[in-house]
């Protein structure tokens, strides 16, 4: 991270683009997930951690992943992206659920109490002194 001065004169730290050489303000954090060989590049994390790497705009865009490997780019300007409209398949599948749980037809079972369970009577012993 290095200094930069802000709007109103005072002091904010930018954190900088973790590739060889390159000093430009960082915009998104790239994390490798090594259990299911995948590259995840998305916004800047709030603070820097052990295993990410800060990249600028440039970097972000050429960034390529280990041949074999899957990458992820979630939107990299701050907003969520647009829900998408849910499917009828969906819709049915939630109305069912919801009709199962709301039926009052069939009463729940009375729980029936587990039977005790016979031991060997312990390992511990009372000893007199007499």
């Amino acid at each position: 991270m290095r200094p930069q001065y802000a709007r109103f004169g005072y002091l904010r730290w930018v954190r900088s683009c973790t590739r060889t050489a390159c000093g430009a303000p960082a915009i998104a954090t790239l994390t490798y997930v090594y259990a299911d060989s995948t590259a995840v590049l998305g916004p800047l994390a709030q603070s820097p951690e052990p295993g990410t790497y800060d990249l600028c705009a440039r970097h972000a865009e050429r960034t390529s992943a280990p041949q074999g490997w899957d990458v992820i780019r979630l939107p990299l300007d701050g907003h969520e992206p647009e829900p998408t409209a849910p499917s009828d398949d969906l819709m049915a599948l939630a109305e069912a659920v919801r009709a199962i749980g709301l039926r009052h037809d069939e009463p729940a079972p009375e729980p029936v109490p587990a039977p005790p369970v016979e031991g060997r009577g312990g390992h511990l012993r009372l000893v007199s002194a007499e």
